[in-house]
């Protein structure tokens, strides 16, 4: 009672020592419904009204709890090799109706469902103690694994001098909003009650195949998971979409999911899920080559309590042979984090002519972007690849790759727009804290000064901003995720 008691003191203390008191934005508009009446989240901040002479002074709500973290050493033994992964697959049941429930047995429990609103029983804030183990792996022998094909053959290409191009004029940006929510409770596309995803995020789309787009997600939970909280029951690590959806205009229709079983999202490339070792593994771009898909993606050895901090074991490259149903970690195609400061572990890769373009940066959001170029035909050959360095593309070390841009950027998202005949890039600027979008004639550049996208301010908890590939005509479709709703929204912006 008496840490209630100072909780509480100080929670008044702090809104009588305010100088402005408000209240609330009139009439904040409420939540969306989406076709099937059902409420999903607004991720976007509707600031305060001053308060008028004629309204009662409105205090700011006191947290209904307190959680305090509190670590204790854990030993985990990790088998190794990794085991194999599970590939098993199912085929969605047509859905006749799509507000129809396809598994309530699995998906329906109202307890469950999370509305943004928090609990408020008490008086007073509740203090609760969270013991949260801080792992020590310990690697042992296991079974063995998954067969190790041999590295593919030394392929170096010789130095080459690459032009950089005048930066084209800075794009201007105008009429940005949200278009819908995808995923999630409450989505367009009612993800928690057909793949049981009800929080996740990312987005990160490609195309797959003529008509078709691939939808990558990260970390996502399902039955159970808590508005406002990362984390939760029926973890996966990542998980994957497809949408033929041409008209972005009133959301984007996620036709299916990769399905492991009834109406539950596949786990597509294993993590050990052992922090300190490999916490989890997170794709960051996707593009398709033929009939063959890859994915780069990052192994996280651990989050830091530092927000936007974090650090890997390496960079790789996935692929898939059946349109993305199922996934090989390449064990050759991977950049290995030396000391925390490699470049490389957080990529997105890009086709364009008769090369894969790599942007890249450190682990972390502290990163300049660096560049390296491979072949089509040799995405999985490391030896391949060129990286590009003061003005050639050079067969160098990948940490000695120069940056193509100034500032600071982390989460990169790069199409080629063929309709244009420019590159775009979007990032978070951790700097600035805003989703940003430049543009070049060439991926190595000059690279036009960042202009903003999505505004923390008005979207303060928001981070990705990757686009949609068939995004034309000055419109720019791309998805956001933001921190509370854990939760992936499709956004557009105007470009000129």
């Amino acid at each position: 009672m008496r840490a209630r008691s100072t909780v509480l003191a100080c929670a008044l203390a702090l809104t009588a020592s305010s100088t402005v008191l408000v209240t609330p934005a009139s009439a904040a508009p409420a939540p969306p419904v989406n076709a099937c009446g059902e409420t999903g989240f607004d991720p976007k901040d509707y600031p305060p009204e001053p308060l008028s002479l004629d309204s009662p002074p409105v205090l700011p709500p006191i947290p209904d709890r307190f959680v305090i973290p509190v670590p204790y050493p854990s030993v985990e033994l990790v088998p190794l090799p990794d085991p194999t992964p599970d590939r098993t697959r199912v085929e969605a049941e047509p859905l006749p109706d799509p507000c129809m429930d396809p598994c309530p047995d699995l998906t329906d429990d109202p307890e469950d469902v999370p509305d943004g609103t928090g609990s408020a029983e008490l008086p007073f804030p509740r203090i609760e103690i969270d013991p949260q183990p801080e792992t020590i792996p310990i690697p042992i022998p296991g079974p063995p694994g998954e067969p190790i094909a041999p590295a593919p053959p030394a392929a170096v290409n010789p130095a080459e001098p690459g032009p950089v191009s005048s930066a084209p004029p800075q794009p201007a940006v105008r009429d940005v909003s949200v278009v819908s929510q995808v995923t999630g409770p409450g989505s367009d596309n009612r993800t928690d009650k057909r793949w049981q995803v009800d929080g996740t995020d990312l987005g990160i789309m490609w195309e797959s195949k003529p008509g078709e787009v691939a939808v990558a997600f990260g970390d996502s939970f399902g039955k159970g998971w808590e508005f406002g909280v990362v984390g939760g029951p029926d973890w996966r690590s990542n998980t994957l979409g497809h949408s033929t959806d041409t008209d972005l205009s009133d959301g984007m229709s996620i036709d299916s999911m990769v399905q492991d079983s009834r109406c539950h999202a596949a786990e597509l490339i294993s993590s050990r899920k052992v922090k300190n070792w490999e916490t989890t593994v997170i794709p960051t771009s996707g593009f398709a080559v033929g009939d063959r898909q890859y994915m780069s993606y990052m192994s996280i050895r651990r989050w830091s309590t530092v927000p936007g901090m974090w650090w890997t074991n390496y960079g790789g490259i996935a692929y898939s042979d059946d349109n993305g149903s199922t996934w090989t970690k390449d064990p050759h195609a991977r950049w290995d984090n030396m000391f925390g400061l490699s470049k490389f572990q957080v990529s997105t890769m890009v086709p364009q002519g008769e090369h894969v373009y790599m942007f890249g940066t450190v682990n972390g959001r502290v990163g300049t972007v660096g560049l390296a170029r491979v072949p089509k035909n040799d995405v999985l050959n490391k030896t391949a690849y060129q990286y590009w360095v003061n003005g050639s593309w050079a067969p160098v070390d990948s940490n000695e790759a120069t940056p193509i841009a100034d500032g600071i950027a982390s989460e990169l998202s790069v199409r080629y727009d063929a309709q244009r005949s420019i590159w775009q890039m979007t990032y978070l600027d951790p700097i600035a804290g805003n989703i940003v979008l430049r543009e070049s004639v060439t991926p190595q550049g000059q690279w036009t000064p960042p202009t903003t996208l999505v505004r923390t301010a008005e979207y303060p908890k928001a981070y990705g901003g990757f686009m949609h590939p068939w995004s034309k005509d000055g419109e720019l479709y791309f998805t956001v995720s933001e921190w509370d709703s854990y939760n992936v929204y499709l956004m557009k912006a105007a470009v000129s």
